[in-house]
């Protein structure tokens, strides 16, 4: 009898052995398991093949309440009551660290210890198994967002690196002195987009990148000046017909523009930052370039004024040489000025300046009043001159007069005078805008360079001074209208057109004129000497202007 107790003790103890190595498979099944989810069902289909037990409840939040037990819980569990169970324990998924739910079995009558020896087992097992899940899921978790730090660290260092390698390669321009082109070239490197630099009013300065177009686009000014005060207004570039536009505007001052060609918006941020930078680097290198021109400007002024008023010859020569100027080719003073209202004297300038450039006129000119004095140093011709000053100005009205040619230093000033006669000669005479050379003034010319006005104004009042005297007490306008009578050969149509008035207007002036005159206006010596008479006194009218 004690032999086969023992056989059946052996035999209980070789099946709970075995039962246990199922439990250390079932273990590693479990923790290989990639959810909570596949634990748990691991462990219910385990159950009734440990114990004569029914899974009858599970929760992984452990929200179960096994106080109402009749022993307690603690890492065991304790009893449940179970409808329609004797017996109903709630063993608790977790261990020593952490508790992750709570796994309830019920059965018919309650498990040997045995039984209920594997089941503490299968739950301490699941619950390990959570927790390794669950640790799993955290490193998991952690690893993820370390990866996502990884790689914005690696996009900011990426950023950083682009960003620096724009700033180095403009930068690098800057230094080098490679001007406007230079950045366009970096600037096209850097993004592979063409580029195109220009000037504030649209002129293309430089460009880098293919499909450069024969003939360069230019807006009409209004379109241009509101184009330029929508992108004064953003803090970054703006899209305007297929091209990305960032303004040169150091201190407020637009000197230039420098655009993205991007039709089809493949701009990206670090395109954008290239643009931004070449901007930068464009707003330095136009200021500078603004900074020397203004500089030899101003020496050019000094020069050009110490000329018109009579200077030193040897000191005057080592200036202009300073300046890349040869001062001892012949000259001649030109004056130009508009006649239309709004015409500022940098645009007529500017305008000057262009035209005396495309039509080989010379380059050393300056600002004088409301003038611009330009000193040719070759002939040209000059009402091809006028014409493109005109254009360059939109048509406005532009008179150009020219001094005779002077060949030394000294000669600089009485051209300069000659200029000036010219000049109100056109104004005095009530001339069409032309462009006029003292060599060609004829009669004015003997008159402007006799010394003796005493003289002159005695021939002018012998006669025609009661028609000035007439004119000056009642206003009228006789010798204006004598002088357009005889300029027009007696035609009574065109000078009734250039007095605006009617023909009958000017009959009535022409027999005043004879009246208060007492002079045959048919008589031909009678005649030229009213026309030489109104020619001087235009002529000392001009000479006055310029002395008041």
């Amino acid at each position: 009898m004690k032999r086969t107790e023992l056989e059946v003790s052996d035999q209980l103890g070789r099946g709970l052995l075995s039962t246990m190595r199922s439990l250390l498979v079932l273990g590693q099944l479990m923790t290989e398991s990639t959810g909570e989810r596949q634990i748990i069902e691991l462990a219910i289909t385990a159950v009734p093949s440990l114990a004569c037990c029914r899974v009858v409840a599970h929760e992984l939040a452990g929200s179960l309440d096994l106080r109402g037990s009749a022993t307690g819980y603690g890492l065991e569990g304790g009893l449940v009551a179970v409808d329609g169970a004797a017996w109903g324990w709630g063993y608790p998924l977790g261990n020593p660290r952490g508790r992750f739910g709570v796994l309830v079995v019920a059965a018919d009558e309650e498990p040997s210890w045995e039984e209920q020896f594997l089941l503490r087992a299968l739950a301490q097992q699941t619950g390990a198994a959570l927790a390794n899940c669950r640790l799993h899921a955290q490193e998991l978790a952690a690893a993820e967002q370390l990866s996502e730090v990884n790689e914005r660290l690696r996009a900011s260092l990426g950023a950083l690196e682009r960003s620096i390698e724009i700033h180095d390669r403009l930068t690098a321009v800057a230094v080098s002195g490679e001007g406007r082109g230079g950045i366009a070239r970096a600037v096209h490197e850097l993004t592979g987009l063409s580029v195109a630099i220009e000037d504030r009013y649209g002129n293309l300065e430089a460009w880098a990148g293919p499909e450069r177009p024969d003939t360069y686009p230019k807006e009409s000014t209004r379109r241009r000046e509101a184009l330029l005060r929508r992108a004064g207004e953003s803090d970054r570039p703006i899209r305007e017909q297929g091209s990305l536009i960032a303004l040169a505007h150091p201190q407020g001052d637009i000197l230039g523009v420098i655009s993205l060609i991007d039709p089809s918006g493949l701009a990206g941020d670090h395109d954008i930052m290239a643009l931004e930078h070449g901007a930068t680097i464009l707003a330095m290198e136009l200021a500078r370039i603004r900074s020397l021109a203004e500089g030899e400007l101003r020496v050019r002024r000094d020069l050009v004024d110490e000329l018109l008023n009579g200077t030193e010859e040897e000191s005057a020569l080592a200036r202009a040489g300073a300046l890349g100027y040869d001062l001892q080719r012949p000259h001649r003073v030109v004056l130009v000025e508009s006649g239309r209202l709004g015409v500022g004297v940098d645009r007529l300038f500017q305008a000057v300046r262009i035209a005396a450039r495309d039509e080989g006129a010379g380059s050393l000119l300056v600002a004088r009043g409301l003038q611009i004095v330009l000193l040719a140093d070759r002939p040209v011709e000059w009402e091809s001159l006028r014409q493109a000053v005109m254009r360059c100005l939109g048509g406005a009205q532009v008179r150009v007069a020219v001094g005779e040619d002077c060949s030394t230093v000294a000669g600089f000033p009485q051209s300069f005078g000659q200029a000036r006669i010219v000049l109100q000669l056109m104004k005095s005479a009530e001339w069409m805008d032309q462009a006029v050379r003292f060599d060609d003034l004829g009669i004015y010319r003997l008159l402007a360079g006799k010394g003796d006005l005493p003289e002159v104004d005695r021939f002018i009042q012998r006669w025609i001074g009661s028609l000035i005297d007439y004119d000056e007490k009642r206003n009228a306008e006789l010798v204006r209208t004598l002088m357009l009578y005889l300029c027009n050969g007696g035609n009574y149509q065109a000078t009734a057109e250039a007095l605006f008035v009617h023909r009958n207007t000017l009959k009535y002036r022409l027999q005043r004129i004879r009246q208060i005159s007492g002079l045959d206006l048919s008589d031909p010596e009678i005649s030229f000497n009213l026309q030489l008479a109104t020619r001087a006194w235009q002529t000392t009218i001009a000479l006055r202007g310029l002395h008041p």
